[in-house]
């Protein structure tokens, strides 16, 4: 028998428009999913259960007058914890912040309560999102796994149901590398789409925020709401053709696929290339044209990253350095340190460098409409790993690994967004990720939904049929570690 907790958000809003099902059920099933896995999986750093079973009643009782506010209307859903709700704590997983209580909300909490989502709590992650591991919290579906991050706990609780979905922050591929080792959809909106206001910020140039979700249906229906203008946030922009997001039907004829001929497939495990091939050849089968491209300036493009975060990370935390460089971690302490060590030349430098990559990235979207590759080049690493060694000989750091393939879409600041494609021979999940061009989102979503209709695997017996939703899985394989 299926639980509440177990449906995505585009069936649970059908089932409470319908009557069938009520906000205060779903969240009470997803709120007992948290209890019975958080021991295992650690995904929440603050739960939130007496203000949710409050929000899921009034929200029954809008529903009930016939008194709708959209589809997230009474769904529980999970912010990761460098994103403002008022009067919970955001601690952005750090002991700089360990006493912040935010007195408003986050530009998104505001658009989220006004849709009447419920919140259910704030999620672990990397300290103040620097970094693609999660320490603290375990992969689902194995936990001798990194979960990924820096929205890793997000992922988790999206993944086994004590969550319908979850906001993250993406500056590198910290959306879109936990889903791709979550088995979920993704999305890093274009720059801007998303207001950050009321975010901590790690790196203003590169920071976005999107939603983790299990379909893409249910990315769709998340962005249309979160997504929209605000003068509080300087880089926000009108995304007009959001309206159209999410009609996923008919086929992909007309849709021209780029295939990358370089980058993106190399230093990659096989298995994970074999499945982005096959995924490939069935957008092919629905219909896109696929054609083989060059993917520009590729060399430059995790510098340029680098050259962005590094510096603007120290300056966004300059005065905890000045005033409390000892409640920094270590590692992250470092980071910090080192860069503040980067000349105002060398930032310079890395903008410069990033315009050109830009201009050269939107020539290549005349020619196609989506960029199909992998999301990242491998499975979910062991937990003890630290570096990732290739069959020729060439080994790179961890961090290094996870987000060459999702950096491009940050320096660029266009749209991307990750799905489920299949499993290794672990049984570990496997990612594509579809790049497109500026406030493609809709051709992205439509794609993506196509996909999934056509193999199955945006329903809830697909979802539940590949994934640790339907059973005590996390909790039984952290139990056996």
């Amino acid at each position: 028998m299926t639980q509440p907790y177990e449906l995505t958000v585009a069936a649970a809003a059908d089932a409470i428009a319908a009557k069938e099902l009520s906000p205060v059920e779903l969240t009470e099933s997803v709120l007992q999913r948290a209890a019975e896995t958080e021991g295992a999986l650690n995904a929440f750093v603050t739960r939130t259960p007496e203000a949710a079973r409050a929000r899921a009643i009034e929200a029954e009782r809008e529903v009930m007058a016939g008194r709708s506010r959209g589809p997230l209307h009474g769904i529980p859903f999970a912010l990761k914890d460098n994103i403002d709700a008022s009067g919970v704590p955001t601690t952005a997983s750090s002991s700089v912040w360990a006493d912040r209580v935010p007195v408003h909300d986050s530009a998104v909490m505001d658009r989220l309560t006004a849709a009447g989502a419920v919140l259910v709590g704030k999620t672990h992650m990397h300290e103040f999102a620097y970094g693609l591991i999660t320490p603290q919290t375990r992969n689902p579906w194995a936990s001798d796994r990194v979960v990924g991050g820096s929205s890793g706990g997000s992922a988790a609780a999206v993944a086994v149901g004590s969550a319908a979905f979850a906001l993250g922050t993406d500056t590198g591929g910290s959306i879109r590398v936990p889903a791709s080792f979550n088995g979920l959809v993704g999305l890093k909106p274009t720059y801007g789409v998303v207001s950050r206001h009321g975010v901590a910020p790690l790196s203003w140039s590169m920071d976005h925020v999107g939603p983790l979700t299990r379909s893409a249906r249910d990315a769709a229906l998340v962005l249309q709401v979160i997504a929209g203008r605000d003068p509080r946030d300087p880089a926000s922009v009108v995304s007009p053709h959001l309206h159209r997001t999410g009609q996923g039907c008919g086929d992909l004829r007309g849709m021209r696929i780029g295939v990358p001929a370089n980058y993106f497939f190399e230093h990659v495990a096989p298995q994970v290339t074999d499945a982005v091939r096959r995924a490939t050849d069935q957008l092919v089968a629905l219909g896109a044209t696929a054609i083989t491209v060059t993917s520009p300036l590729t060399a430059y493009l995790v510098p340029t990253l680098w050259g962005h975060v590094a510096p603007e990370a120290a300056a966004a935390h300059e005065d905890h350095l000045r005033r409390c460089p000892d409640l920094f971690s270590d590692g992250l302490r470092t980071l910090l340190e080192a860069g503040r060590m980067i000349a105002a030349d060398d930032y310079l430098r890395a903008q410069r460098c990033r315009t050109l990559i830009r201009r050269a990235w939107r020539e290549m979207f005349t020619t196609i409409d989506v960029l199909a590759t992998p999301t990242v080049a491998t499975t979910a690493l062991l937990r003890s790993q630290s570096e990732i060694r290739w069959s020729d000989g060439f080994t790179e750091d961890v961090t290094d690994g996870l987000l060459r393939l999702t950096s491009p879409a940050n320096v660029t600041g266009l749209p991307a967004l990750t799905l489920p494609i299949g499993e290794d021979s672990s049984g570990l999940p496997i990612g594509m990720q579809l790049i497109g061009d500026r406030l493609a989102e809709p051709d992205l979503l439509r794609m993506s939904e196509i996909y999934e209709e056509a193999l199955g695997n945006g329903t809830d017996a697909g979802l539940r049929r590949r994934s640790p939703l339907s059973s005590a899985f996390a909790l039984e394989r952290a139990q056996g570690e």
